[in-house]
Parts: structure tokens; C-alpha cells; sequence
């Protein structure tokens, strides 16, 4: 028999936060969360969003063992600004055993209908930074650190718990070439020049941090129209600067700065961790901290990208070009073979289009399922 229960104790809190990485970590494609992370993640104390969210976590037992776990996320800013009472699914595990999935999904159906929603969409976390999408595809190789591991049966035990797709993501495999495009190279500094920009590459985390409000500025401001997305407040933005910017290598961020020295496009890529992870088996201490920024201060073969962002304004101006041209130069400076796009919808060519100077393969499938409740 199976029970679900809510998450209410710290036990359970570890249980819950810990439970993909432990169970999957010797999985060839999996990729370990840092759990010291996803427990301040959902910590209302450390987490803004929950000023304007609601969240439940459930761990289901049988015979004393945890078999699965899921959360529930209403985030009534994204529900307004899409026009939905959507609950999203989040941190959603299981065994291969359709009870299990089953009494996980009911259990958070019943919980979004009684806060009157009229759907459950996901996996998708706080906001578009957070976790997204339930791997359906590649699941031989690792993804980035960033993306969610799941072996493929779940797909199954979503489709038999009544669940279809709202949207795709599709992650693409990079070959970075043995030396630098003279041609994109010179097609950058045409348009650095036209227009009267500056290519930003900071040398240091301080160089980093004096542009890091404009950085979430132009994340806000391009992935608006995306979907799920819910725009980052003061109080967001500092837990990322805080969450993040330690890890960050400054040597593999790339901008472009105006003639006012405001940073309007950005590319942001790292070392991969998935292996130091792995190590540490997703634990920051005792010693995984230090495994962990060793592996972003060195060259290897994996380079994740974690995202690039373009004010509006400046999308049709070739500046693409110019972060792939910066990013693609020290990637080959550095020895690195390959590059692991992060999750990109499946119609957002204006990201896709900038793989079209690079040999690149397309392995890898997330999908965002949905249910209306009845």
C-alpha cells in the first residue's frame, strides 16, 4: 500500500530535497542536484517567491521507504500574467510502479483543486531559472547541472495518469571547432562598430557584479513572452546573485555593452559540473565545495551553456553573433571539445538559429505536461 504524505519535518525535508540525486546518481545520464540548494530553495525564509506562492511537498511511503515524491507550486504572479489557475508540478519522482505515480499525481490534483485550480502544468519550478521539464528524450548522456534527470518510463506513467503535452523543450550538442571563424569573427567587429558597442568580457567577479542588475534586467525583458515565466524582483535577483555568482567564472561570461556602458546582451556559460557532482554526490560539504569551484576555474572537455539574453530592442542587430564569436574563442583557447545547450522551446528559433554556424546535434527532449481537473 502506498501513503502520500505532505513534507513537514527536517527529516523529510532532506528526504524530499535529496531524493532524484540519490536515486539516480549512478545513472549514466543523470545529473545531480545541489542539495543544499534545492533545501533553500523551497525554505520560506530564503526564497522571496513565496510571498506571492503557495507550495505543498509530498514524499509517498510503502512498507517505510520512500518510493517518490512531488511538489506543487500556484504562483499567482505567473497565473495572472498568463491568465491561468494553474498548479504548477515540480521536483516530481518515482518509482516504476503506476500506483506509486498515480497516488503522487491525485494527491496534487486535489491539493490544486481545493485552491481552485483548473489545471496542473509541469514539471516547472518558482520561475524560468528554476527547474524545467521532464527529460523524454537522450537519456544516455548526462544534460548541464541546471537541467532535471528522469528515466524514460516515467513518460508512460504520465500519459496513463491521464497528462499531455503542453510544450517541448530541445537541447542541442555542440562541436566546437579546432580554431576561431575568421569570418564571424570579423562580422562581430562590424557590428560592435556599427552601432557603437563593446564587447564585455570581465576579468574579474567584481567587473562581473557591477553589471549583474542589468543582467537580470535583460533576462526579465527577453524571456518575458516565454513560457511559464514570471518577471525577477529585487528581492529574486539578490538570491541568484547569492545562489549563483560564486560559481560563475567570469573568463566565460560574454556581453555587449551600449554607448552608455549598460550591459544589453549577455552569454553566460561553465565549466560542466555534472561529473564534481557526481562526486560529491550533490553534497557541498565536507570537501564538494572545493571540488566544485576547482572544476569552474579549469579547463575540460564539457562546456555548459546556461543561457544567453538580448534586450528586445537589440534582437535584430547581429549580436548574437558577437557573444557566440567572444564565447566560441575562449571555449578553444581553454581546449574544451563540446557544448551542452541548456533547455530551449521548440519554437524559439531566435536561439536556435545560433547554433546554424557550428556543427551541433540535437539529442536531448524536455516536455511540460498538463491535465485539466474536472
Amino acid at each position: 500500500m502506498v501513503e502520500v504524505r505532505e513534507v513537514t519535518t527536517q527529516p523529510e525535508i532532506r528526504l524530499f530535497s535529496a531524493y532524484n540525486t540519490d536515486t539516480y546518481l549512478h545513472e549514466p545520464g543523470s545529473s545531480p542536484d545541489i542539495i543544499s540548494d534545492e533545501i533553500d530553495t523551497f525554505n520560506p525564509k530564503k526564497n522571496p517567491a513565496f510571498s506571492y506562492c503557495r507550495v505543498k511537498r509530498f514524499l509517498a511511503w510503502r512498507d517505510g521507504k520512500v518510493v517518490g515524491r512531488i511538489g506543487g507550486i500556484i504562483n499567482e504572479r505567473a497565473n495572472e500574467k498568463w491568465d491561468v489557475q494553474a498548479c504548477r508540478m515540480t521536483r516530481i519522482d518515482f518509482i516504476d510502479d503506476k500506483e506509486v505515480s498515480a497516488a503522487l499525481l491525485k494527491t496534487l490534483e486535489d491539493w490544486a483543486r481545493s485552491e481552485g485550480m483548473e489545471r496542473v502544468i509541469g514539471p516547472i519550478g518558482f520561475n524560468d531559472i528554476d527547474q524545467e521539464g521532464m527529460q523524454i528524450a537522450g537519456f544516455d548522456r548526462p544534460g548541464p547541472f541546471f537541467t532535471i534527470y528522469n528515466p524514460a518510463y516515467y513518460v508512460e506513467h504520465m500519459e496513463a495518469a491521464g497528462y499531455e503535452k503542453d510544450v517541448d523543450w530541445v537541447e542541442y550538442r555542440i562541436t566546437i571547432p579546432d580554431k576561431p571563424d575568421p569570418k564571424i569573427h570579423a562580422l562581430a567587429k562590424r557590428i560592435l562598430a556599427k552601432s557603437n558597442l563593446t564587447l564585455f568580457q570581465p576579468k574579474n567577479t567584481a567587473a562581473l557584479k557591477a553589471h549583474i542588475h542589468e543582467l537580470f534586467d535583460c533576462i526579465n525583458d527577453a524571456f518575458r513572452s516565454l513560457y511559464g515565466t514570471s518577471d525577477m524582483d529585487e528581492e529574486m535577483i539578490q538570491k541568484y546573485c547569492k545562489q549563483y555568482l560564486t560559481l560563475l567564472n567570469p573568463e566565460f561570461v560574454k556581453g555587449v555593452l551600449d554607448e552608455n556602458n549598460r550591459l544589453i546582451a549577455f552569454g553566460m556559460t561553465l565549466p560542466s559540473l555534472t561529473d564534481a557532482l557526481k562526486q560529491c554526490r550533490g553534497r557541498l560539504f565536507p570537501f564538494g565545495w572545493a571540488k566544485i569551484l576547482k572544476t569552474t576555474r579549469s579547463p575540460g572537455e564539457v562546456l555548459d551553456l546556461i543561457l544567453i539574453a538580448i534586450e528586445p530592442e537589440w534582437q535584430r542587430h547581429g549580436l548574437p553573433a558577437v557573444i557566440m564569436d567572444a564565447m566560441s574563442r575562449t571555449a578553444i583557447k581553454n581546449g574544451f571539445r563540446f557544448a551542452e545547450t541548456g533547455p530551449e522551446l521548440e519554437y524559439n528559433t531566435k536561439i536556435q538559429k545560433l547554433w546554424k554556424f557550428y556543427e551541433v546535434e540535437q539529442h536531448k527532449k524536455r516536455r511540460s505536461w498538463k491535465k485539466i481537473l474536472t
